[in-house]
């Protein structure tokens, strides 16, 4: 590490959502930047920081949450004017306060992401662009997939406004005049877009779910240049990304923050495909980072990285020295006496706030506890912030779940064949129920440490077998109250889908379906069996999607249109499941249909033979780690003992850390290999 940062705590607002806070600029370089938040409750409040003490500029009343702040301002002047995004209507206020806009924009859905530069506005709902001019719609995009965030920007050489959309189905889309002008193809879904600028061009950078950064060449290519960050370590999502210059050099650094409450400052190079991108410091804050800006907030002359998590903490990372005032002789800290009589007050007001939360906690349980009609026991709504995803790596789903308050326990209950795996950062005590019901195959409950307000979870599926996995969230609350979270297990949940495959030398076997069915109907029926399936299809005359399977490697191409659907794949075992949910499907609606099969025999050798080399890698990996263990258990940790053993020996010993590495991430891979050999038989079989 490069780079040393200090942690100071400024403020708690309420849960926030991303890109909700932003540092207004000062009137000169290096002057500290008051800050804007925007927070779930529908509150703008701006504060500074003035010789240790927090004041506040402003701060509006509650009202509709809102979901994005941006900070704009006029041509030639500085962006001082803050803009917030609620429902379907975009405010405006000046640094001060006042406010100068009210604009409804008439927009079918509410407004999920927005783009300010001067006087053009651009906002997007889940489907829905519009692009306005001085408060006028001068056009709008509806597309298929959902749109996840939106960034605009005037091209160097021909100044061109252009602006960019991020969504989930694996594509970044450019626009000019409202047009989808070009459409870039990613291999993971992007979460957020940022335009980094230097003194040669604009580049745009993109975070993705699986915890990757890529580049984009907008101004010449129009494409996907590289991963600018790529380490398969990180596989969690980046929610937020920032560039500023934090080691003073005159280059701009990479600031992400990620969903698992990890900041992390990379040193960069977006023009030299050589330079390697090197990790110069790293904090873990243990909650999800929203949002986060760099630039001179606490002290005068000191950059600093400003962020707020989930639950609305606002802290910044500083480039001032933390020890200033420890005194090394007798080590202990030594305050002026202004600083002293803060901490003093500080104190006494804390204890203040205690005694008050106390009584009213207690004044509360007693009128719960009461008998009488006239009191009353309200249950507040707890927001969840969740996300379900696959991870390509390990074949398995993770589950994230943080709320705003404590979890006292989280009861998990699955009608589909899945297994828990344990997670090196999870604390929680897990209980399982031996008899979980009929039609459950899993009931479980993970009861959490105290002041756990944030639980990951690995869910390891198996396809075939689909359904709903519910997660029961229970806060430490009174009264006691749950919130019910929903997530479908699909048919094939070990696919993912890709734009583009190499077919070379693929076995190939056909399923074809016609009958009576609508086009929506079709569309439907594949989106029980496959995950990533858009909302809505793209063409009424054909649409094709492509799936590839992250635990053998195959590739399923989906053609379907009213009346008619195809399914090609090279894993007899795909086209059957997908048979077999289709026709429960098309009976449950009372469809009439015709199946007809195409079966490749060298499918079978195809597959078998991945499979077998899969089988060989892991098959070594238990070896070893038998081996391992047996070498362990003799203590054989002095040099003098280890020379009296073979190369083969020494080698394992030397390999401690990778295998330990490895059965973190594959605890019981070589069993689902083997299960996997089993079932393609079972259903190549059923098919002949």
């Amino acid at each position: 590490m490069e780079l040393q940062l200090s942690r100071t705590d400024y403020a708690v607002v309420g849960v926030v959502s991303k890109n909700c806070v932003k540092l207004l600029p000062g009137s000169a370089p290096k002057e500290q930047q008051k800050i804007a938040i925007a927070d779930s409750e529908g509150i703008l409040q701006v504060i500074s920081v003035k010789k240790d003490d927090i004041q506040l500029q402003f701060k509006t009343l509650p009202g509709p949450p809102i979901v994005s702040l941006k900070v704009a301002g006029a041509s030639g002047t500085l962006n001082d004017k803050i803009f917030i995004a609620t429902g379907n209507e975009v405010k405006g206020y000046t640094k001060k306060g006042k406010l100068f806009l009210a604009f409804d924009s008439g927009m079918t859905e509410n407004i999920t992401s927005m783009c300010v530069i001067g006087n053009e506005l651009f906002l997007c709902g889940r489907h829905v662009y519009s692009h306005y001019r001085d408060c006028k719609e001068i056009g709008s995009y509806l597309c298929g997939d959902i749109i996840v965030d939106v960034i605009a920007f005037y091209m160097t050489k021909s100044r061109r406004l252009t602006s960019l959309i991020a969504c989930e189905g694996r594509m970044i889309r450019v626009l000019e005049h409202a047009r989808v002008t070009f459409s870039i193809e990613v291999e993971s879904s992007p979460t957020v877009l940022h335009i980094y600028e230097d003194d040669e061009s604009k580049t745009v950078l993109f975070g993705t779910v699986d915890g990757r950064v890529g580049i984009l060449d907008i101004e010449s290519l129009q494409d996907f240049q590289r991963w600018l960050l790529s380490d398969e370590e990180n596989n969690c999502s980046v929610l937020c990304m920032d560039s500023y210059d934090m080691t003073g050099n005159g280059t701009k650094n990479l600031i992400l923050g990620r969903q698992n409450g990890r900041i992390e400052i990379y040193s960069i190079n977006v023009h030299d495909n050589m330079d390697a991108t090197s990790l110069i410091f790293v904090e873990d804050c243990k909650e999800s980072i929203m949002s986060l800006q760099c630039g001179v907030v606490g002290a005068y002359g000191y950059d600093e990285v400003l962020a707020v998590t989930y639950n609305g903490r606002v802290f910044g990372l500083t480039t001032q020295v933390a020890d200033a005032n420890f005194d090394g002789t007798t080590g202990s800290y030594v305050f002026s006496t202004d600083a002293s009589a803060k901490i003093n007050k500080l104190k006494s007001s804390i204890e203040e706030l205690q005694q008050k939360v106390n009584k009213e906690r207690e004044r509360y349980q007693s009128s719960t506890l009461s008998n009488s009609f006239m009191e009353l026991s309200a249950i507040s709504l707890i927001p969840v912030n969740h996300t379900f995803v696959l991870d390509r790596a390990t074949a398995t789903y993770s589950l994230i779940i943080e709320v705003p308050t404590a979890i006292d326990n989280i009861l998990i209950e699955c009608n589909a064949k899945i297994e828990l795996m344990d997670v090196e950062r999870n604390t929680a005590v897990i209980s399982y129920n031996d008899t979980p019901g009929k039609g459950h195959h899993l009931l479980a409950t993970y009861r959490c440490q105290v002041d756990t307000n944030r639980i990951e979870l690995k869910i390891q599926t198996t396809e075939g077998s689909y359904g709903t996995l519910k997660a029961y969230v229970s806060p430490a609350l009174q009264p006691k109250c749950s919130r019910l979270l929903q997530f479908d297990i699909k048919a094939l949940s070990l696919h993912y889908r890709v734009h583009e495959y190499n077919d070379v030398n693929r076995p190939r076997s056909t399923l074809k379906i016609k009958g009576t069915f609508s086009l929506a109907e079709v569309h439907n029926w594949i989106t029980q069996c496959l995950p990533e399936i858009p909302e809505k299809y793209q063409s009424s005359e054909g649409n094709k999607l492509i799936f590839q399977s992250s635990m053998m490697d195959t590739v399923l191409v989906c053609l379907y249109k009213k009346g008619e659907a195809e399914f090609t794949s090279d894993n007899i075992m795909s086209l059957c499941l997908i048979k077999e949910v289709l026709s429960e499907e098309a009976t449950r609606k009372k469809a009439k249909i015709e199946i007809g099969f195409d079966i490749n025999n060298e499918c079978m050798s195809y597959v078998l033979n991945i499979l077998q080399g899969k089988l060989k890698e892991h098959e070594e990996m238990v070896r070893e780690k038998l081996l391992f263990d047996s070498l362990s258990e003799l203590e054989i940790d002095e040099e003098e003992n280890v020379k009296y053993l073979s190369e083969k020996y020494r080698n394992i010993l030397g390999k401690s850390k990778q295998l330990k590495e490895h059965f973190r991430k594959y605890p019981n891979y070589l069993e689902r290999l083997n299960d996997a050999v089993a079932t393609v038989h079972e259903k190549y079989n059923k098919l002949k």
